[in-house]
């Protein structure tokens, strides 16, 4: 009998990480990021595959021997408890939710459905099959607004719309997990916005200020908190730069249409009636984080110059390559 390994074995992973939603904006240049520098990791990326996801960003992962995707509902329990028991999870990043903020004034249930009780039913899973870490991905805007108070991990929840509610109470939910059977999770946040090349809707006056950070250091952030995170505990990732809407669709027409004129990028921003609630600002303290070892790299200029060739020449709304804003971790 030899003692070489049989060619045709299926490989042998030293941990199997399940990433929900991982068709998902951000959550697709997670699992990129873990596929190419995880080899000895099996990524599987469970997606249902819903109006904001795309397998594009996953092209270059899709034939890779550590990769496999699962098209499923976080929503079904019976499905949730066999995939846990066929493929040994071993890590769960659960990015998977319903995102939209206007839409989740028309379809409440619907986004307590996905958010609050698929989350029970992820938790409740991972639990049973005692996974070793559970990374709930969470929303800066479970804080509510501010225009002055700067927020950090121990701040309280005061959502103000129908999908920060949710988050909030998911992000309870998986907090009630670790108090009572001590498993060992953590928690992120991250907005991302759409670049469209069609006229840029602006809700109000367009002053609401928010943070952006590139995809790139929203990745190193999550895998800072997957090494180095505490369980149990939560995580702000963010920035400390800041710009209004109406200031970043003025740079998004100036990049994409090639136009300095004032006039001009007016007649590119088409402002409607503001939301009944539109928090002003999320701003965040990222000190845990910073003492985990993670700072943002990216600079405004260089990340929104690498986004726009993305963006550009495809139909309809496009997704950037790498804008977003503002995240929180819990564990």
């Amino acid at each position: 009998m030899s003692g070489r390994a049989d060619p045709a074995a299926p490989p042998v992973f030293e941990k199997r990480v399940l990433v929900t939603g991982g068709a998902g904006f951000i959550a697709s240049h997670v699992v990129v990021s873990l596929v190419k520098n995880y080899p000895n990791y099996l990524i599987i990326n469970l997606d249902k595959l819903d109006y904001c996801a795309s397998l594009k960003n996953l092209e270059t992962v899709s034939g890779k021997e550590n990769y496999k995707f699962i098209q499923g509902d976080i929503c079904e329990p019976d499905f949730i408890k066999q995939l846990f028991e066929t493929e040994k999870i071993d890590i769960v990043l659960h990015f998977a939710a319903q995102t939209h903020v206007d839409l989740s004034f028309w379809h409440a249930l619907e986004f307590t459905y996905v958010n609050v009780y698929g989350t029970n039913v992820l938790v409740a899973a991972a639990h049973e099959a005692n996974v070793e870490k559970f990374v709930y991905v969470s929303t800066d805007e479970v804080y509510g607004g501010s225009t002055e108070e700067e927020f950090d991990e121990s701040s309280p929840k005061r959502p103000t719309n129908p999908y920060a509610s949710s988050k909030a109470a998911a992000e309870c939910f998986v907090q009630s997990y670790w108090e009572r059977y001590q498993l060992s999770s953590h928690g992120a946040v991250m907005f991302t916005d759409h670049i469209s090349i069609q006229k840029n809707c602006i809700h109000g006056s367009g002053l609401q200020r928010r943070n952006f950070l590139y995809a790139t250091d929203v990745v190193e952030a999550f895998l800072t908190v997957l090494k180095e995170g505490k369980p149990g505990e939560i995580y702000n990732i963010g920035t400390n730069f800041e710009m209004s809407i109406a200031q970043l669709a003025k740079e998004l027409i100036h990049l994409i249409k090639k136009t300095s004129s004032e006039s001009e990028m007016e007649h590119w921003m088409d402002y409607v009636k503001d939301r009944p609630t539109n928090d002003l600002r999320y701003p965040m303290s990222s000190e845990k984080m910073h003492n985990l070892g993670w700072r943002p790299k990216v600079p405004w200029k260089e990340g929104i110059t690498k986004t726009i060739p993305g963006a550009v020449g495809r139909a309809g709304p496009a997704q950037p390559k790498g804008l977003g804003d503002g995240s929180r971790a819990q564990g």
